[in-house]
């Protein structure tokens, strides 16, 4: 029909070709959409596809990794509680061979000792198996359980530890189980002669080895087992529930599942037909072998809910394709009718005479003449496009024979042509126009913006028609470079504070809230400082993956400059919405980057602020948010915080205290004054530790507990750390020239300036300056400063030793330091922490700590110092109980270095030690 009626339209001199001719010689424009129409349709579902695969191999790349890391996570716990219960069995052995069977351990159970839940029996056997003292009745183990544990110990001379798998006889809460699970450790007991005398026994119950379960999201069927060298299930547990045991030698059912693939120390399969589990899931596995221990940590996670993620991005992908193949038939069908439409179009138009003039030829601007046709009463009614240049014509994607004669109104059915004879006609009365015009989309010139220029000449326009959509592309991109971060690709500041304040005021017509997440990245200075700038890059760009990952796509991740970023929640319902966002960000920071061949740890600190609630303006939502964030960094890092009120002013004075502490630094505020060490049983002056205070100009001694933790939260803690050994080695050489015999000074490094790993560099400079012998120093380092990473902290104390430095483990039994890692460090000695020797002579439980941690430290050759002595009884119970030093009030409070020099020359600070005493027991 559209054929027809171009026919009629054209002029009538051109002899009308019939349809069926004009269909045959124009087969291959008929064919020519719809094949193209299907070859990319063919494209459209293999990249389709193969993106799918692509997207699955990830998926299970990330489910392998992902439980590769669970794994060794769940490692990590059981090695730490089986050193533990090593350290535990060791210790209870020293003390009873010590004791020569005079231990009770009922009494130490009423003590405290022993008395955690996870414990079902401590005890200790003679020869013959029978119960020495014990914390239960030994009638809960099977009989066949002790018989096996006295031959083991008594046909090895071997004291170590031994695990061994068990049941008790009592009835069980599990569903085909003859009795509760249990673990137990055994070593074996010797008499003085070194002759086999009995067994120690520890048993657990074995679902304490599964609680790290309820620390991570292991999902509904997610599986944890640890597992003995011959393959048999010490503990396993899947989703809420403890799974009885089901070893593969004790005939005890059927295990879980068949722990036969575990052939390598560490790894990670999907099961598929190679782990078969008794609930028929088939689940991605890892597991990771103990170091030292004959046990393998694993993990199981459910196919089903890893790649749940994967399932819903492939039906997303497959809704896609299908919507674009409808698009691509229904523009097929389409192009095909315009197609035909222009070469019929095209076919009328030959032989029509080109007159136009060659000058107007020689630009790429569109030139037109259109004439305007008026009615009997003189209004205009239509417009046609009497001439025009190829350029011209070439905007409309025809010929310029195509175009001459067009009449405006046969197309005023489209919006763009309603629109152009409206301008025409307002030309046609000013006599003038010009304008630049942003054209919507399926306007017939293919075009985005064009300026146009109108001039009236009698009864017609010259149009002048320029394509500037080039330069106005530059001047979007450059907007969009305004409103960028180079880095990272997000918003900026700059578009923040553009799209803020149109954002509030949208959110006050709609009455609802909006929240802003104020982000700063824990720990991204220390990756700056110590890998480079390179590196920061890195791990930035993929923190700000990272955050948009957990966020809404109508939210916005923006960042404000270095670590810090800015997200806007648009719109919350309440708090919540807003703090379960929080959360999200949190554990995903918890989780490190890796990048290439690094692995970087860091973590968010969030603060939050509301509209309405907590400001209406962009500035005052973003201070608060800051002033939020700025608190969740003074009480620790990690997590997030809500603005209130009362933070303002804690802030303000905390970063007042921030700048004075500045100051202080560049104006020399603070001092140096020492505390001396004692021998506990000659009361001679042996050490002294060298502790730093502030003299502020206007407020006076400002207390260590104000300014160091502010210092350390701030970073000016190495700067002050570097202060004090240079104060101390300076002091040190002023005593040396008076020719006052030395003693060595203790000066305590915070994690922050040990984490740094310049120490051993600072330490050496100032010995070098002021000529002191190294060997005159200590170091106190905290056990938290060596935990971080342990393979670097044993490089710095290596550093530091060999310098000649003694090392000191300062405020022991507060952190989290075990047997073997105190053996890796290899400390010259330790500081006991003054909580537990302010027990001392109040609970038997303080004793029976200090007691032990002596122990310990003596067995590994370790000078040991108890802080905080402050009374005569605690020095008789420190001497009774053989410790090397003691320090506190009682001996002397710290002082200035000159009254430490009269302390220095006085040498014996404590009355002689009364007649040596018998070793103090917890039962006397």
């Amino acid at each position: 029909m559209f054929l027809r009626q171009f026919v009629n339209n054209n002029n009538a001199a051109v002899v009308e070709m019939s349809r069926a001719d004009f269909l045959k010689a124009n087969l291959r424009l008929i064919l020519a959409w719809p094949v193209l129409c299907l070859a990319l349709c063919a494209v459209l579902w293999t990249a389709t596809l193969l993106q799918l695969e692509a997207e699955k191999k990830v998926a299970q790349q990330q489910a392998l990794d992902s439980v590769a890391s669970q794994s060794k996570a769940y490692g990590q716990y059981l090695l730490r509680t089986l050193e533990q219960m090593d350290q535990l069995t060791l210790q209870l052995k020293y003390e009873w061979e010590n004791a020569r069977g005079k231990l009770r351990l009922d009494q130490l159970k009423a003590q405290g000792m022993y008395a955690l839940p996870q414990f079902s029996i401590v005890a200790i056997l003679d020869r013959r198996g029978h119960a020495v003292t014990a914390t239960a009745p030994l009638t809960r183990l099977r009989t066949n359980e002790r018989s096996d544990f006295l031959l083991r110990h008594w046909r090895s001379n071997s004291s170590a530890l031994r695990i061994a798998l068990g049941r008790t006889n009592e009835a069980a809460p599990v569903a085909g189980g003859a009795g509760e699970t249990l673990v137990h450790f055994t070593r074996r007991l010797e008499d003085e002669d070194g002759n086999f005398d009995g067994v120690l026994l520890i048993s657990i119950h074995s679902s304490y080895f599964s609680q790290f379960y309820d620390s991570v999201n292991f999902g509904t069927f997610g599986m944890s087992a640890m597992v003995g060298e011959e393959g048999e299930l010490f503990s396993t547990r899947v989703g809420s529930r403890v799974l009885p045991v089901a070893g593969v030698h004790d005939g005890q059912g059927t295990p879980f599942f068949d722990t036969s693939f575990l052939e390598t120390d560490s790894g990670a399969i999907e099961s598929g037909s190679r782990v078969a589990f008794s609930d028929k899931q088939n689940r991605y596995v890892g597991w990771q072998a103990l170091k030292g221990y004959p046990f393998t940590a694993v993990v199981g996670l459910a196919c089903s809910e890893m790649l749940h993620p994967y399932q819903e991005t492939r039906s997303i992908y497959i809704g896609i394709a299908l919507a674009v193949t409808l698009l691509l038939l229904a523009f097929a069908a389409i192009a095909t009718v315009l197609s035909l439409r222009l070469a019929w179009r095209h076919h009328q138009s030959e032989g029509v005479r080109n007159a136009y003039r060659m000058a107007t030829e020689g630009t790429s601007d569109g030139f037109f003449i259109i004439s305007a046709l008026r009615g009997e009463d003189g209004a205009i009614l239509d417009f046609e496009i009497v001439d025009c240049n190829e350029p011209g014509a070439g905007y409309f994607g025809v010929r310029r024979e195509q175009l001459l004669g067009m009449r405006l109104q046969s197309r005023a059915h489209e919006p763009y042509f309603r629109d152009l004879i409206h301008h025409y006609r307002a030309a046609m009365a000013s006599g003038f126009s010009e304008e630049e015009i942003e054209l919507p989309d399926g306007n017939p010139f293919k075009l985005r913006w064009i300026r146009w220029r109108l001039v009236r000449s009698g009864e017609r326009l010259a149009v002048t028609l320029q394509d500037i959509s080039a330069a106005k592309e530059h001047e979007r991109d450059l907007r969009r470079l305004a409103n960028e971060d180079g880095l990272t690709g997000l918003p900026n500041r700059y578009w923040l504070q553009q799209f803020l304040p149109e954002a509030l005021a949208r959110a006050a017509i709609a009455q609802h809230m909006l929240a802003l997440l104020f982000i700063d990245l824990d720990g991204f200075k220390d990756i700056n400082d110590t890998q480079g700038h390179a590196e920061g890059d890195k791990v930035l760009r993929a923190a700000s993956l990272r955050l948009k990952a957990v966020l809404r796509p109508g939210d916005h991740v923006v960042r404000l400059g270095g670590d810090e970023f800015v997200v806007v929640l648009d719109p919350v319902e309440d708090d919540s919405r807003a703090e379960q966002v929080a959360q999200r960000i949190a554990i995903a920071f918890d989780e490190p980057f890796y990048l290439g061949s690094e692995r970087h740890k860091m973590g968010a600190s969030i603060g939050i602020s509301l509209y309405p609630r907590d400001g209406a303006e962009t500035d005052v939502l973003l201070k608060n948010a800051d002033i939020a964030m700025y608190a969740v960094k003074v009480a620790g890092k990690g997590h997030h915080r809500f603005f209130q009120p009362e933070l303002f002013e804690t802030i303000r004075n905390r970063r007042e205290l921030e700048q004075s502490l500045v100051a202080a630094l560049e104006q020399d505020q603070f001092l140096v004054v020492y505390q001396p060490r004692v021998d506990a049983m000659s009361g001679q002056l042996c050490s002294m530790e060298a502790l730093v205070r502030w003299r502020h100009p206007q407020h006076g001694m400002v207390p260590p507990l104000e300014f160091i933790p502010v210092a350390e939260s701030s970073g000016l803690i190495s700067q002050l750390g570097e202060v004090v050994i240079e104060k101390v080695c300076l002091q040190m050489a002023h005593w040396q020239g008076a020719g006052q015999e030395l003693v060595p000074v203790s000066i305590n490094v915070s994690a922050r300036q040990f984490g740094r790993g310049d120490v051993h560099q600072v330490l050496a400079s100032a010995l070098a300056r002021h000529r002191i012998d190294a060997r005159l120093i200590e170091v106190e380092i905290t056990e938290s400063a060596m935990m971080d990473e342990q393979n670097r902290a044993v490089e710095q104390l290596s550093a530091i030793r060999a310098l000649g430095v003694r090392l000191l483990v300062d405020d022991f039994g507060t952190g989290y330091s075990s047997l073997s890692q105190l053996q890796k460090f290899a400390m010259d000695g330790l500081k006991i922490d003054r909580a537990f020797t302010m027990e001392l002579g109040r609970s038997e439980q303080g004793e029976v700590f200090v007691r032990a941690i002596l122990s310990m430290a003596h067995a590994l050759g370790m000078s040991v110092v108890a802080e905080g002595v402050e009374t005569r009884e605690q020095l008789d119970i420190l001497r009774a109980l053989q410790c090397n030093e003691v320090q506190g009030y009682f001996i002397s409070r710290p002082v200035p270095a000159d009254q430490m020099l009269a302390l220095m020359r006085k040498r014996f600070l404590i009355p002689l030690p009364a007649p040596v005493l018998p070793p103090y027991s917890p039962r006397s």
